[in-house]
This record gives structure tokens, C-alpha cells and sequence, in this order.
């Protein structure tokens, strides 16, 4: 029979490792700033987008057309098509542009997402519910002279198969912008971002 002191000791090391173990499977959190750069793989991710949009809106809010613009022109935002593997929120990197080219006040934007809740609320107020007086005026809406458009692009590379400790990963990414004068189908602006990220992963790990 075990003695006392070593049934002690043997409790005390269980219940040790029974918490460490219990320790080890609870979630911490922290605070991340949207300038912090996070790669935790080879993929897209939004440190990615940040940096695809600062790149393009200096270059389209600097350069003809819009450069030289003093009439702020109206562009509409046809989106970004994606080509890629991966699902990767397109629109997430055209809406940040649309926000940011506005604030450069270069530009205005027809809101084409809100469109039927447009049609319907003028229907609405032509229904006769609302007062001749406050009602809007048909045949008010601006036309665009551009259309906004793009598409997304990746290639993704893997090391050839031999004995090593590590893989690695590449993955080329490429968005290509266009600005399209919508009256005369010239594209007036264009230009791309490209981004190639490697990854190394241990063959044995968690």
C-alpha cells in the first residue's frame, strides 16, 4: 500500500496536471491595431486590402482623369471580380476605395446598391400619401461619366517534393483597376497592385 505522504504528492500532481491541462485549452484575446501587420499564412487577408487600397486610391486620385478634375465626376462602381481560389470579399476593397476617393473629394459616386430602395420610396411618394409639396422630383438623378472595375487575380506556387524540414508556400496576387469613360468605352485609368507572400511550414508540427 502507498503511504500517505507519497497518496499526497500523487493527488497534488494530478490536480497539477489536470489544470495545466484545462490552463492550456482556454482562449486569450488581445487588442490588434488596423496598422498591425498579421500573417499568419501564405492567403489574403485585410493587412493585404489596406495596403491595396492605399496604393490605388493615391494613384487614381492623382492622375488623369480625376487628377486634374475640378468638376468632380461621377463614377459608378461596377466591382472587383474575383478570379482567384480563395473566397476573398471583393467588395470589401471596392467599398474602401469608393469611402476613400470620396474623401479626397475628387469624385462622387451613384449609390448603386440602394437602387430598388430608391425606386421605391419615389414610388412611394408618387403614391399620393405624400404632400405635392415635399415631394422629390422625378428625372433628378445624375448620371456617371465612369464606371469603376477590376478583377483579382493569384498564382499559387509550391516547392518542388525533396527531403527537407520545411515547405514553402508562394502566393502571387494581382488586382487590376479600371476606369472607363462610359460615353466613349476608353478606359481613361488603370493600374494594379501586386503582392506575392511565401509561407514555410514544418512537415511534423501542431
Amino acid at each position: 500500500m502507498m503511504p500517505k505522504s507519497m497518496q499526497k504528492l500523487f493527488v497534488m500532481i494530478t490536480l497539477l496536471s489536470v489544470f495545466g491541462i484545462f490552463s492550456g485549452c482556454t482562449v486569450s484575446t488581445r487588442n490588434v491595431s488596423p496598422e498591425e501587420e498579421l500573417n499568419y499564412d501564405e492567403t489574403y487577408n485585410f493587412t493585404d486590402k489596406k495596403k491595396i487600397v492605399k496604393t490605388l486610391v493615391e494613384s487614381l486620385s492623382t492622375k488623369p482623369p480625376l487628377g486634374g478634375a475640378t468638376d468632380r465626376p461621377i463614377i459608378i462602381v461596377y466591382g472587383i471580380a474575383n478570379r482567384t481560389s480563395e473566397h476573398i470579399s471583393t467588395s470589401g476593397i471596392s467599398d474602401e476605395i469608393r469611402k476613400e476617393i470620396l474623401q479626397t473629394g475628387k469624385a462622387r459616386f451613384v449609390n448603386k446598391e440602394q437602387r430598388e430602395n430608391i425606386i421605391a420610396e419615389t414610388d412611394y411618394q408618387e403614391s399620393g400619401r405624400v404632400s405635392q409639396a415635399s415631394r422629390l422630383k422625378l428625372a433628378k438623378q445624375l448620371g456617371a461619366k465612369y464606371m469603376l472595375t477590376g478583377t483579382l487575380r493569384s498564382i499559387e506556387k509550391k516547392e518542388s517534393k525533396q527531403f527537407r524540414l520545411t515547405k514553402s508556400n508562394y502566393i502571387y496576387y494581382s488586382l487590376n483597376l479600371e476606369l472607363t469613360d462610359i460615353e466613349t468605352s476608353l478606359i481613361e485609368w488603370a493600374d494594379s497592385v501586386e503582392l506575392v507572400r511565401e509561407a514555410s511550414k514544418p512537415f511534423i508540427g501542431w
